[in-house]
């Protein structure tokens, strides 16, 4: 399930937690089955420690590599990989 979050738009908010949000946003675009799937890039591009995924886009490096060549099918494949690493690593 696709959750939104609200974020004030006065107050300083952790990057992650920005970055979470405006992903949850995209894939409520990504969830509608329209075309061309938007990118889940949110510039904050920095991998997390063990190098396996960004913790801005929750994508591997190879995903990212693949993006500009994949067709919509596999973008919302990246999607829903994402999503789950996102949903993996979220605190309860």
């Amino acid at each position: 399930m696709i959750e939104s979050i609200s974020l004030p738009e006065a107050t300083a908010v952790d990057p992650a937690v920005r970055a979470r949000a405006l992903l949850l946003e995209r894939a409520a675009t990504v969830a509608r089955g329209l075309p061309d799937v938007p990118s889940p890039c949110v510039s904050v591009c920095r991998m997390n420690a063990d190098r396996s995924f960004c913790e801005g886009c929750f994508r591997s490096i190879d995903e990212i590599r693949a993006w500009s060549r994949s067709d919509d099918a596999q973008k919302r494949t990246v999607w829903a990989r994402l999503l789950e690493r996102m949903d993996a690593t979220t605190p309860p």
